[in-house]
């Protein structure tokens, strides 16, 4: 059963929710109820609920630490408390329990301890209070399509937590069977109509967020678990999903912009999944991969000055700061600071953009519908059902020597040609790090995905030194002398900075160079 708590029939037992949430603007629900694709393939009208739901938790937020939920909701005169653990890799899916109660009062002995584990099997019911609450109006219909059949629900309401309110306008979408690539079928003619956003938060997350101004921090990608047994089609499908999830997990820390790393992240997961398509796209030439590619480029584009002035206010500057107490950086932190307060307006304009959320919904449709095997030949089918291996051996050889090649004289070559050198070792990288459990046994494969790191890493900061100019640059335009003054030292500073990185990074090159290639063998 989803979030929505839609279908209020008690089903014993574990339960596995796959469900597509979207956000509406005010009033546009409406609309969207009357959609063709909505209206001929419903059974009925569907049915108006009014839900109340209490969410619980310990007074130290014990259940939000661990990503677990417990709410109880009232339909009608029926009371169901639910308890949802983190999803398990799966973006749309999350493991749930719900058994009926007689009223608002949460049971955990009614919970199967067994399957349900910590920390909900330590706590009692006394250690549970009421953290905040949603009230809404919720139209519900069930769609029978050709190979799928769909819960839709459209909520209307509020969240609640003290004297604190938010708006709730949202359509979820709820796989009953049939795959779930649908959700995204549907998502994206929804999207068509109205200016929708992809919901990456939970109805419970909203309302800590709302009671305690808390939100999740920004996650860093899962390990990918793929093995020598595993054919090429498998691999791209965990690696877009990954890449996906990974997205997902973090848009609404970037959006929120309190944690700098939330974009950082979400810029991880577009470089990889750009990497990605790279890798595939010379044996499986599939128009999937460019359009994915394209659109990945573009929101890493929005997501870059947000990006640079994070780095520069939490690297460049405050290192400086702490090397040279004496000098006043009061000026340029507040100019600093009001750069990059223009930057995450400008994003999260982007983020909210119909643009992103299309790409987001093309994204997890890609996944789920494995669309890269449309439209290629017989041929690069055949590449899909090779074992992984085989393939990984042939990509890690190819992105090994493009390297080299890029990397000859090295000493000579300048910030644009390091710069390149950086991006095709990042691809390397990145494609070691992908097949690195297919060759797990070998020590020397850990060591040259290290090194790598290490080079990577080098010539990463050379390539902030030269970004940090014009960022100075456009702080010139101000005219403080406390500014100039401040920025005459950071500029200093890092030309005396740039000599020591460029040993470290000539001496990392060479090690590189002679680490041996740990595919093949």
């Amino acid at each position: 059963m989803s979030d929505s708590g839609a279908a209020l029939a008690v089903r014993p037992g574990e339960q596995a929710e796959i469900e597509l949430k979207l956000l509406a603007p005010q009033g546009a629900l409406e609309q969207l109820r009357e959609m063709p694709v909505i209206v001929q393939h419903a059974r009925n009208r569907g049915a108006f609920r009014r839900l109340e739901t209490v969410y619980y938790d310990t007074p130290e937020r014990l259940l939000f630490q661990h990503g677990v939920s417990l709410r109880v909701r009232r339909s009608g005169k029926h009371f169901i408390q639910t308890l949802k653990l983190p999803n398990s890799g799966q973006p749309l899916t999350r493991r749930q329990w719900e058994t009926p109660l007689d009223d608002f009062s949460p049971d955990l002995a009614r919970l199967p301890a067994d399957e349900v584990g910590d920390p909900v099997t330590t706590l009692t019911n006394e250690a549970l209070v009421p953290v905040f609450a949603t009230r809404i109006r919720r139209h519900a219909r069930q769609l029978d399509l050709p190979d799928a059949s769909v819960e839709i629900a459209f909520d209307e309401g509020m969240i609640e937590a003290g004297g604190r309110q938010q708006v709730l306008s949202e359509i979820e979408l709820e796989l009953k069977s049939g795959n779930a690539g649908i959700l995204f079928d549907l998502g994206t003619q929804l999207l068509d109509a109205a200016p929708l956003q992809v919901g990456t938060r939970s109805k419970a997350e909203r309302g800590y967020a709302l009671a305690f101004d808390v939100v999740r921090p920004a996650a860093k990608a899962e390990p990918f678990s793929i093995t020598a047994e595993h054919v090429v089609d498998d691999v791209i499908a965990v690696l877009m999903g990954t890449c996906w999830h990974h997205l997902l997990k973090n848009h609404a820390v970037a959006e929120e912009g309190s944690d700098p790393e939330g974009v950082h992240q979400m810029r991880v997961a577009l470089r990889r999944l750009r990497t990605i398509c790279a890798l595939f796209r010379r044996d499986i030439p599939s128009p999937a991969f460019q359009t994915v590619n394209s659109e990945a480029r573009w929101l890493m584009q929005q997501l870059g000055p947000a990006r640079e002035w994070d780095v520069f206010a939490e690297t460049t500057v405050a290192r400086l700061a702490a090397a040279a107490p004496d000098v006043d950086f009061g000026s340029l932190r507040e100019a600093v600071e009001r750069q990059r307060k223009s930057s995450y307006a400008a994003l999260q304009t982007v983020l909210a953009d119909p643009r992103c959320s299309r790409f987001l919904l093309s994204l997890g449709h890609l996944v789920e519908r494995r669309s890269w095997r449309n439209e290629i030949d017989c041929e690069a089918l055949a590449v899909l059902s090779l074992p992984m291996p085989t393939l990984a051996n042939k990509i890690l050889a190819r992105l090994h020597r493009k390297a080299l090649r890029r990397g000859a004289h090295f000493r000579r070559l300048n910030i644009d040609a390091q710069h390149d050198l950086r991006i095709d070792l990042k691809k390397l990288r990145y494609a070691a790090e992908f097949f690195l459990p297919l060759y797990a046994t070998h020590a020397s494969a850990r060591r040259y995905a290290r090194r790598l790191a290490r080079l990577q890493t080098s010539l990463g900061r050379a390539r902030d030194i030269a970004s940090s100019r014009i960022l100075l640059d456009a702080m010139r335009q101000e005219d403080q002398p406390a500014l100039h003054l401040a920025i005459g030292a950071v500029a200093g500073w890092q030309a005396r900075d740039q000599i020591a990185a460029a040993r470290t990074l000539r001496k990392r090159w060479r090690r590189f160079k002679a680490t041996p290639a740990f595919w093949g063998r």
